[in-house]
């Protein structure tokens, strides 16, 4: 592959960016020290297998792609669904399963009749879905320590991460409804999938083999 043919990959930063590296190692697009403890680096290229690598912050992988900065990346499908970032996703890697979910005090009940509190990270994605189930609420953006919020009296339900349950179980919540099922994806960006559409499906193909 010719170097203005090499595909630049958003890798996100942290155990999930290990985890996707070593599946893109095992597809046979490895790239020395990537993962050296040691290195300050952040751009990692094997010209030879025809990819450059970048580690990024995992919320900013979806910008990397979209504005062309990247051709391919990994994003969270919750990254997916809050900034609704206009890429194509080629393929769910399985990798990072949590889920977004509703939690509650325990014994919380909605009655319905009252304009529901929702702390969240997440305000798009809680307001698609309560927009869906026709509920009327009052979204409080947080940034942090997000299940304070209900136990505080802030807000009377929060949408967030869940993966184990057990920060939710040590502060008295209680997870009530999935909101998605999420987990890593390999995204791509548009204008660059209309011209290396082969190799990035090739990539995707090799992955997916690799995951198995």
């Amino acid at each position: 592959m010719e170097r203005n043919e090499m595909l630049n990959v958003a890798l996100p930063k942290g155990r999930l960016g290990e985890k996707v590296y070593q599946a893109f190692e095992r597809a046979g697009f490895p790239a020395e020290d990537v993962l050296s403890p040691s290195t300050r680096k952040l751009v990692f290229e094997n010209p030879a297998a025809g990819v450059r690598y970048f580690w990024v912050k995992p919320s900013d992988v979806a910008i990397y792609v979209e504005r062309g900065a990247a051709d391919i990346g990994v994003a969270g499908k919750d990254i997916l669904m809050e900034y609704r970032p206009d890429v194509y996703e080629l393929l769910d890697l399985g990798l990072g399963k949590c889920r977004l979910a509703v939690a509650a005090k325990k014994g919380f009940t909605d009655s319905g009749d009252y304009t529901l509190r929702v702390a969240t990270k997440f305000p798009n994605a809680a307001a698609e879905f309560y927009a869906g189930k026709g509920r009327d609420i009052d979204v409080i953006k947080l940034n942090g320590s997000i299940e304070l919020a209900p136990v505080l009296g802030l807000s009377d339900v929060i949408v967030d991460i869940v993966e184990t349950g057990a920060t939710l179980k040590e502060n008295n919540l209680e997870p009530v409804e999935t909101v998605a099922e999420i987990s890593a994806r390999l995204i791509a960006n548009k204008a660059a999938y209309q011209f290396k559409s082969p190799v990035m499906e090739n990539v995707a193909a090799a992955l997916k083999g690799a995951l198995v």
